[in-house]
């Protein structure tokens, strides 16, 4: 997730410059990027490298690792893998030497444009905080150690076995190995390990980590975890002879000793397994089931803060993402002074609107980067047209309108964006079928565009123009009823209203600009090309 974010962060800083449709060895080295790289690297402590190449296999890095003969292996499978548009997982590696190795594990996402390949991103995690606690648990006297779906060695406590080995020669390994993608829940079972002519009985359990296809495996001696479950039942019988009916209560009495610390576990790690990290194991016992789920507890503690410091992770790469969106539609609006703050408050109505209209999170995520985004098409409009405060040529007007559907097709290759397209393509369509780029009518207009269109007119009709002054907030909405089931949606204006009556929409009082003379004829004559429209709507929103 953090590697996708950071993909697509890259993706739209590459946007925002109208050429920057590649990655040129000289894109490589702006402070931008590299400062993007290093903040991706210092955000958390078990990343230890990040490299960005561009498709001639030029790039730049930043971490606290350099990269050995095996990594750069890794990283040429990985940049294989990017060109022919996949993400990569590699194998786990061991990198430095002596006090300094550690384990590692190389991630990696392509960057594309319009189905291009532009470049890779890639990142070095660092797997020594899995060790030490791998290492923790083995000072309990049990043999923990993580495997991947192919039975091959992630991490473990001890230099007995070394990382990529395998270990499918282990029955529980073997038994994970063989369910595949179906091994959902913890699993427990008994099985012999074979040394030359020894043979040393195990019990086992292992819990599967099925975000990652991994699973955590905990092995000891039978003879170590089975010793109380023995002594209780040498007691019983020894018992047994005093008398029947005292045998049969201490029978039932050992077997709910035995079982119910079981099933806790079992319930306990079927919780887990569905991602419930907040569970424990209530278990009052001393003997190694207790221990074991004393251990269990730990480990899934641990488990959930690492799950919330992903968490918090992916909510700061999401800060971020939605800071490079902001600044996008902050460069789009400095381009012309009379809609500086427009992309902003076109947010902040679309957002009360929608909640009015009671529309859930989802829709209301959706919603705001679209209406941050609706006018980055203007990105692509000549300045002369854009501030010009005379009359717009037809030809002029027509290039205006296309604004729409350049936003569409810049921002048509993020993946990420794809659903807030249709309120950046389609905001200026109207209900009867006169609006553009379309000409679209009724319900052919997502619920998207037709929300974004009421708060475009009215921050239209509320903030000087180059072709007309503010009105009125109220005059403004008598315009906006006017218009409701002919070219605005009726139940986007009724919210409207209902806001502003509430007095949540407060607007700063515009200051009074004077039109040049070659514009003060009325603004239904001055921005649109003849012949002059019926529909007031065209002339309030020429430009908006």
């Amino acid at each position: 997730m953090m590697l996708a974010n950071l993909s697509s962060s890259i993706q739209v800083m590459m946007l925002a410059n109208p050429s920057g449709n590649d990655l040129s060895t000289d894109k490589l080295l702006t402070p931008e990027l590299r400062a993007m790289l290093e903040n991706f690297v210092s955000s958390s402590n078990d990343i230890a490298y990040a490299t960005l190449l561009n498709a001639d296999a030029k790039g730049v890095s930043a971490g606290r690792i350099e990269p050995d003969a095996f990594l750069q292996r890794e990283l040429e499978r990985a940049y294989q893998a990017a060109r022919e548009g996949r993400v990569y997982s590699g194998q786990p590696l061991m990198v430095g030497g002596g006090k300094s190795a550690r384990t590692v594990m190389l991630v990696s996402s392509p960057i594309m444009y319009d189905k291009r390949f532009l470049g890779m991103v890639g990142s070095v995690v660092d797997m020594d905080y899995l060790i030490r606690r791998l290492q923790q648990v083995s000072m309990t006297g049990l043999m923990p150690y993580v495997v991947d779906s192919q039975g091959r060695l992630v991490a473990a406590a001890t230099a007995q076995y070394a990382t990529g080995q395998d270990m499918s020669h282990f029955d529980i390994v073997r038994s994970f190995v063989g369910e595949g993608s179906k091994a959902q829940l913890a699993a427990t079972r008994e099985f012999t390990i074979r040394d030359g002519k020894n043979a040393t009985e195990m019990l086992g359990t292992y819990s599967p980590v099925t975000s990652l296809d991994w699973a955590v495996v905990v092995q000891k001696p039978r003879e170590d975890a089975y010793r109380g479950i023995y002594e209780m039942q040498r007691t019983g019988r020894l018992l047994a002879w005093l008398a029947v009916f005292l045998s049969v209560g201490l029978s039932i009495i050992s077997a709910r000793r035995i079982t119910s610390p079981l099933q806790v576990l079992a319930q306990s790690s079927r919780a887990i397994a569905r991602g419930d990290f907040s569970q424990r194991v209530h278990v009052k016992t001393r003997t190694e089931i207790g221990e074991l789920a004393t251990t269990f507890n730990t480990m899934s503690e641990e488990l959930e803060q690492f799950v919330e410091d992903l968490k918090r992770a992916a909510e700061e790469n999401k800060n971020l993402f939605m800071g490079s969106i902001q600044m996008l539609a902050g460069a789009v609006d400095e381009k012309d002074p009379y809609t500086r703050g427009h992309s902003d408050r076109v947010t902040k109505y679309s957002l009360m609107i929608a909640k009015e209209m009671g529309m859930g999170p989802e829709f209301l995520e959706i919603l705001r980067i679209s209406a941050q985004l609706h006018d980055v098409g203007k990105i692509g409009i000549e300045d002369r047209i854009l501030k010009k405060p005379g009359t717009l040529t037809p030809e002029e007007f027509e290039i205006m309108k296309t604004h729409t559907t350049k936003g569409a097709n810049i921002l048509r290759p993020v993946p990420q964006l794809r659903e807030m397209l249709p309120g950046i393509e389609l905001h200026h369509e109207a209900l009867n079928g006169r609006g553009y780029p379309y000409g679209l009518k009724g319900d052919e207009i997502p619920l998207l565009a037709r929300v974004i269109a009421v708060a475009d007119t009215f921050d239209a009709l509320t903030t000087n123009r180059p072709y007309q002054q503010a009105h009125d907030p109220v005059e403004a909405l008598r315009i906006i009823q006017n218009l409701s089931g002919q070219r605005l949606d009726p139940q986007a204006v009724a919210a409207l209203l209902a806001v502003f009556e509430r007095g949540e929409i407060r607007i700063q009082r515009q200051p009074i600009h004077t039109i040049p003379l070659e514009s003060a004829a009325p603004a239904s004559v001055a921005l649109q090309p003849p012949p002059q429209p019926a529909d007031p709507l065209t002339v309030e929103t020429t430009r908006t």
